[in-house]
């Protein structure tokens, strides 16, 4: 990746408390190891940070592309250390302890911190042969992926376009439906279903670069669980939630948006709750700044949906209808990352990208959310998210 990585203070707590490196270790999908290394690999490796550089210990099969790609100073293969004689002499658990000690102790590193997730048997592997390790508790590095460079919000914003696109197919898909005499919506003379929505969203977010595991579209009762998937036809007359969080393929940043759509007329209280939800929504973008709190944020979104007359998890902790989730999460290479937006949620930092992603759940009404994606400044916020706001689904 392009991204300029400023890791000075974890450099600065590694001499703070006496330490030669920071070692991550084999989960390739660990979006603090990507953030780190530049490298995303399908298979194992090992990341290295000492107080000066970065260093990558790869399998033979990845040293090419890692040694072009990745933003480390060096970039060892495991054949360096002699591991398959290793492994043949010791097996494999010892022999990936023994290999790492020696790839350590060429980079001078006799004490070592480790992230939260590292894993126990490797740790004790190394402690085994002498060497010192100790947990970083604070997520140092998490900490320092929440403060996004320019290059990481351009990412997002290319994400959240493609978002945009495919949000735009799954409204034309409902606002160009014909209506049955059941009152299901009807195209090409099918059943709109959940699965058909959701299936030409992911083809949309191929076309840009992006793709998903899942997504969201779900009609009535089902939208009044905010994660669930949705399933079957859709129909006129009930409140329709989508939420797409796509991640770009090449990049690896997310993007996320909601929008709650109804064809037809949902009845007065669906629609009662779809505006008190886009006030909340309001009422919480303005909140937006740095220095201000998620909590504060997200209190801005309560006080306006309390005041409404419904219930929050603020109001009532045991409640199962009205707002029933947090207002936000920070969002990156992993969809939910720090920042939170939440009754728990700290100071809000300039470079933060957030969703603001109030909503209101009943199974007797159906749910509403309105989420956009937003970068915190230092007065204030920009909006990443450019697609309109409406209940009433529009064709292009």
């Amino acid at each position: 990746m392009d991204i300029d990585v400023d890791l000075s203070s974890l450099r600065e707590s590694l001499e703070a408390n006496g330490v030669d490196g920071y070692l991550i270790d084999d989960d390739a999908s660990d979006s603090d190891q990507r953030y780190v290394s530049g490298f995303t690999t399908p298979d194992p490796y090992q990341t290295l940070v000492t107080r000066d550089d970065v260093h990558l210990l790869v399998s033979g099969l990845e040293y090419g592309r890692a040694s072009s790609e990745a933003s480390a100073d060096s970039v060892t293969r495991r054949s360096t250390y002699d591991y398959q004689e290793l492994v043949a002499e010791y097996g494999p658990y010892e022999a990936k302890s023994r290999m790492l000690v020696a790839f350590l102790d060429d980079h001078d590193v006799g004490s070592l911190a480790v992230p939260r997730n590292f894993p126990t048997g490797t740790a004790d592997g190394l402690r085994e042969l002498g060497l010192e390790i100790t947990v970083e508790p604070e997520g140092i590095v998490e900490e320092i992926r929440a403060r996004k460079t320019e290059w990481e919000r351009e990412q997002i914003e290319a994400t959240q376009d493609a978002n945009e696109a495919a949000m735009a197919t799954a409204e034309e898909l409902i606002a160009g439906a014909d209506i049955d005499d059941d009152g299901t919506l009807v195209r090409d003379g099918e059943a709109l279903t959940s699965e058909r929505v959701k299936e030409e969203i992911e083809v949309t977010l191929l076309r840009h670069g992006c793709g998903l595991d899942d997504t969201i579209v779900a009609c009535g009762a089902d939208g009044a669980d905010p994660h669930n998937r949705g399933s079957g036809p859709l129909a006129a007359d009930e409140l329709i939630v989508i939420d797409i969080f796509p991640r770009d393929k090449e990049t690896g940043y997310f993007a996320d948006m909601t929008r709650t759509f109804a064809r037809g007329d949902p009845g007065e209280e669906a629609r009662r709750r779809y505006d008190v939800t886009k006030e909340a929504y309001e009422a919480a973008l303005e909140a937006v700044e740095a220095g201000v709190t998620g909590a504060d944020v997200h209190g801005a979104a309560c006080d306006v949906i309390e005041d409404a007359g419904y219930e929050t998890l603020r109001s009532d902790p045991s409640t199962e209808t009205g707002f029933i989730h947090s207002t936000g999460h920070g969002v990156g290479l992993d969809i939910h990352e720090q920042p939170s937006v939440s009754p728990s949620g700290g100071e809000l930092e300039a470079g933060h990208v957030i969703s603001i992603e109030p909503g209101i759940y009943d199974p007797a009404v159906g749910g509403v959310r309105i989420e956009d994606l937003v970068v915190v400044t230092e007065d204030g916020y920009e909006n990443l998210t450019e697609y309109r706001v409406g209940l009433e689904p529009r064709r292009e």
